[in-house]
């Protein structure tokens, strides 16, 4: 009789313990006693410092688009290219020794350096070499998007771009087709590429402050990894009907083998 107490027991905590909690499966979670309020910024995003193997897109206009031309893209050589293919044919990759090279200013170091920066350097050779202050140069200087590739637990895996300037991991998450059930929200995990080689990070995409962590925006060539609950491994259900239904016929399984030992004896 005690045996058959203790399988039950043993059940029950099974179950519970295999269930996945509503609080495992909430982003961005408040406090318990928070009111609609403004949520504090710790401190603005840091500006990106660009990587090897970066792509950018730099353009530069004037009054006189004849000039300039020299210094843009040729879009006769890639009318059929789109999209993704077209940013990797006309844009300026930084290469393994932290340089770009741009038509008649030849190569720029630019590993290091923001966007901002870069411009600002672009302009500054243009105006020096090149143009007078009447010409009205103006440059721009972008990463031609942000790619990023994610696994694990996420409804689909792989590499993707998106074609802004700042990209959230939660924007990253819900383009990939969200978080799986069986996902862990709460050590979500980032290797990130630096100057020096890779680091790897962690954020918990259940609390609220994680909006203020320095890996909540996305950076160029970012891996993330989506690791499971350890409920995978105990594979007795997702939910606590299921867990039951497992755990029970399991429960069944065992009574019916002690029954037959005990009739055979």
């Amino acid at each position: 009789m005690k045996s058959t107490y203790l399988l039950v027991l043993l059940a029950v905590v099974m179950c519970f313990s295999s269930c996945i909690s509503t609080k495992q499966l909430t982003y961005l979670q408040e406090p318990e006693n928070a009111i609609d309020s403004l949520i504090p910024m710790r401190k603005m995003q840091e500006p990106y410092r660009l990587q090897i193997n970066d792509l950018l897109s730099i353009r530069v206009k004037a009054l006189d688009q004849e000039t300039v031309g020299i210094f843009n893209p040729v879009g006769d050589a890639n009318l059929n290219a789109t999209g993704e293919e077209k940013l990797y044919n006309d844009g300026f990759v930084v290469d393994p020794h932290g340089n770009v090279r741009v038509p008649s200013l030849g190569e720029i170091q630019v590993l290091g350096y923001t966007v901002e920066e870069v411009r600002q350097e672009i302009e500054k050779r243009l105006m020096a070499d090149y143009f007078k202050a009447e010409a009205n140069v103006f440059v721009t200087v972008k990463l031609a998007g942000i790619r990023y590739t994610i696994n694990g637990e996420i409804g689909g895996s792989g590499s993707n771009i998106i074609y802004r300037d700042q990209v959230s991991i939660m924007e990253a998450i819900a383009n990939s087709g969200d978080i799986k059930l069986l996902g862990d929200r709460s050590n979500v995990v980032i290797i990130r590429q630096y100057p020096l080689g890779q680091k790897v990070h962690h954020i918990d995409l259940t609390q609220i402050d994680a909006m203020n962590s320095p890996y909540y925006y996305v950076q160029p060539n970012d891996l993330i990894l989506i690791n499971p609950l350890p409920q995978k491994s105990l594979g007795f259900g997702t939910d606590g009907l299921s867990s039951f239904t497992t755990i029970l016929a399991v429960f069944s399984a065992l009574t019916t083998t002690i029954l037959l030992f005990i009739s055979l004896k």
